[in-house]
């Protein structure tokens, strides 16, 4: 596997999973398991991470209900950091229960919807590889080791004002939960940082340059939205910006422009290495909410040829009546979708909420954009003309 396609995939994927002895890809992070093996995670660089956004008053990928989300791990790791003088990850498991009782005592209370917030957040958690829930356990994610070092001061001191939950009251039963043990540490586990990420490309430059392409970098990256060139100079300036790529390309991916926008996305090779990672009932509800959102309103002309964003958005009722899926199932591929930012929730007027594409679609490329749009017309009209002509061009 090429570093390209290595980082392309711990990005879409989540975190590589590494054979004992076989080292971490260029410019990833190695986290050592007691067995031998690892997990590879991507390092940035200068140790920059997607808070430098803050100081450019620039949004991340939203992540829903990240309130509730950043608490529940926050509880999370007041029970599993139990060594305050070592590093947070890896830690140490801890109930289930435990966990909840933590995060109860943070918010004051023990209601049916604070359960209901708990489940959403340990599974948003457990996804995204901050946390590893399983068999009534919570462990750090590997996502964890990579808080710099000199944020580790912090969280010691966030973690000393937290309450600990310990009041004697049970926690609630929002996940299986095993009987409570003492935690145990994990032994010969250990994170292996990368130097210098991507310093042969930054070392040319004085000092507030470099931070310019880090920053620029870290934008493109992990905002929400394109970003705006007039306040980033490194996209502004072809040097920087030709540096930016090239920390790009290494990962599998390509600088994407909209006007005096920059955002990232997917080299084209690299994307179909890395394959669909959707499963087929979010594929289809995928396409559901393109051809409602999209498709008719591009075919009354409403929407210009190549926007991939839409303010009409797919009614959910729509939805429920144009798939066989059941409700369920089309609830949580809307959710995968959703924490994916393949799609987005909105409030249409005095109307019930509907889907429209998320902010991933600003991130495909030209050629992604053609490739996507024939898929498009071959799914809402297999049988006219123009798929006919689609399927006449791929011979």
């Amino acid at each position: 596997m090429t570093p390209e396609l290595a980082h392309a995939r711990a990005r879409a994927d989540g975190p590589l999973t590494l054979d004992a002895g076989e080292p971490a890809p260029p410019g990833m992070t190695r986290l050592d398991n007691p067995d031998g093996s690892g997990t590879a995670l991507p390092a940035w660089p200068d140790g920059a991470t997607p808070s430098l956004l803050d100081e450019y008053q620039v949004a991340p990928v939203n992540v829903e209900r990240a309130g509730e989300t950043r608490r529940v791990l926050a509880a999370a790791l007041k029970c599993c950091w139990s060594d305050l003088s070592a590093d947070p990850w890896p830690g140490s498991p801890a109930p289930v229960e435990d966990v909840l009782s933590a995060y109860r005592a943070l918010i004051g209370r023990g209601d049916d919807l604070m359960r209901n917030w708990a489940i959403g957040a340990l599974r948003r958690l457990h996804d995204s590889a901050w946390l590893d829930v399983d068999a009534g356990l919570v462990r750090l994610g590997p996502r964890c080791a990579c808080w710099p070092p000199a944020s580790h001061a912090q969280l010691r001191e966030l973690l000393r004002r937290l309450p600990s939950g310990e009041d004697g009251s049970a926690g609630l039963d929002v996940l299986p939960t095993q009987e409570r043990a003492e935690p145990q540490v994990v032994e010969g586990a250990g994170v292996s940082v990368p130097d210098g990420v991507d310093e042969d490309l930054l070392t040319p430059f004085d000092e507030r340059r470099r931070a310019e392409i880090v920053a620029a970098f870290m934008a493109v990256e992990h905002a929400a939205e394109p970003v705006e060139e007039a306040r980033f100079p490194a996209l502004r300036d072809p040097a920087p910006r030709r540096t930016v790529a090239e920390m790009l390309r290494r990962r599998g991916r390509v600088l994407v422009q909209d006007r005096e926008r920059w955002t990232s996305g997917y080299e084209d090779g690299t994307a179909m290495l890395v394959g669909a990672s959707l499963g087929e009932a979010e594929r289809a509800v995928l396409v559901l909410v393109l051809v409602h959102s999209v498709a008719i309103p591009r075919a009354d002309g409403l929407l210009p040829a190549d926007s991939w964003l839409s303010p009409f958005p797919a009614q959910a009722d729509e939805l429920r009546r144009h798939t066989r899926l059941p409700v369920g199932e089309l609830d949580a591929a809307l959710r995968t979708l959703r924490h994916a930012g393949l799609v987005a929730q909105v409030k249409a007027g005095e109307e019930a909420g509907g889907y429209i594409p998320g902010p991933q679609f600003h991130r495909l490329t030209p050629q992604a954009r053609r490739r996507l749009q024939e898929e498009l017309i071959l799914a809402a009209g297999p049988h006219t003309p123009l798929a006919a002509a689609v399927r006449a061009n791929r011979r």
